[in-house]
């Protein structure tokens, strides 16, 4: 069982998703709590591979207002993400020779009770192909709608 804390819609439409891979996050202080709370947003978040360790960059995890006022990390710090070396290294060689991209897609909880992350190898869509897909995404609520008002 898997519990979604944060979503990042907006990698589905900016990009292709290649293949998709769990990694785990290192977080501080009360940022589970505000996972937990909803207060996180991945939506212009990326990893790079810094020194041949993955860090999540840009993503911003709220504070909470019942956490200490001393200790507060920053909002948008890099946070190291936990994957095996050899997973590392395929990811380090895509990047570097595809010219590929990678994306958070979510933060999850998993059985455990351990926050994940779920990234992904992605190429980015040009213009025109986000059209195609939302065009498609269009006629395949109509063809459903249709087929719904049938039966």
């Amino acid at each position: 069982m898997r519990k979604d804390l944060a979503k990042n819609k907006k990698a589905f439409h900016d990009y292709t998703i290649i293949e998709s891979f769990e990694a785990g996050i290192i977080l501080q202080g009360s940022e589970v709590k505000a996972l937990r709370a909803g207060r996180a947003n991945l939506k212009d978040s990326f990893v790079r591979i810094i020194r041949g360790e993955l860090f999540l960059l840009n993503a911003h995890i709220s504070h909470l207002q019942t956490a200490h006022s001393h200790f507060r990390p920053d909002e948008r710090s890099p946070r190291k993400l936990l994957m095996h070396r050899k997973q590392i290294d395929k990811l380090l060689g895509k990047v570097s020779t595809d010219g590929l991209t990678i994306v958070v897609l979510s933060l999850y909880l998993n059985n455990k009770n351990i926050v994940k992350a779920n990234i992904a190898l992605a190429k980015g869509k040009n213009l025109h192909d986000k059209r195609e897909a939302l065009k498609a995404k269009q006629a395949n609520l109509e063809a459903r709608a249709a087929l719904k008002r049938y039966i």
